[in-house]
């Protein structure tokens, strides 16, 4: 059972908009939904809150090291309370993926993402839970003809029409996860993929 979701993003208020937090915005929002706040926790790198899942502790964890570092959070929180790989959703942002479309998938690469290259590092593998979250990439955005950097795309806030969807595939998210929590990930990730 899940035990532990994180949300991949950076630090500060000049962050808080950009399209790599979008990992944070999920966990506010499932905060939110549960009814608890983020503390800062120095130990664990981070600010965590504790909610519960039938009757089971359910930690959220947004890292504040910085994307690059994320696996710092992940570790000492996951040494501290004796959490699994297979108990952790890491929920980030995916370039690959178009703004409204979110996937849910169980390890393999980490796609150039340094967030999921640290994670990976300090969990000493990558068979762990990702839900990603689609911010599409800057090839897909017009504009005269030169692609904007990757680094310089994911550190900007997206469009209104942009954000909009990304919230849209948070609120998707968010509606299957009691099904992804009791272990049903195949029903979960069949409504999920089906919703675009």
């Amino acid at each position: 059972m899940t035990k532990l979701i994180v949300g991949l993003g950076n630090p500060g208020d000049e962050h808080e908009e950009d399209r790599h937090n979008a990992g944070f915005w999920f966990v506010d929002a499932l905060a939110k939904q549960f009814n608890v706040r983020f503390e800062s926790e120095k130990r664990f790198h981070g600010k965590i809150a504790k909610a519960k899942w039938e009757s089971e502790d359910l930690f959220l964890l947004k890292p504040s090291t910085y994307m690059n570092l994320s696996g710092q959070a992940v570790g000492a929180l996951c040494r501290f309370h004796k959490i699994t790989p297979a108990d952790i959703l890491v929920v980030q942002d995916e370039l690959d993926l178009k703004p409204g479309t979110a996937r849910i998938k169980l390890g393999g690469g980490t796609g150039g993402h340094n967030g999921l290259k640290d994670i990976q590092a300090h969990l000493g593998t990558q068979d762990y839970w990702r839900l990603r979250l689609g911010i599409g990439h800057p090839r897909d955005v017009a504009g005269d003809g030169r692609m904007m950097d990757v680094a310089d795309y994911v550190l900007r806030r997206p469009q209104q029409a942009e954000q909009k969807l990304i919230h849209t595939s948070i609120e998707n998210s968010l509606q299957i996860l009691p099904l992804f929590m009791k272990g049903d990930t195949q029903t979960a990730m069949l409504e999920l993929h089906s919703k675009g």
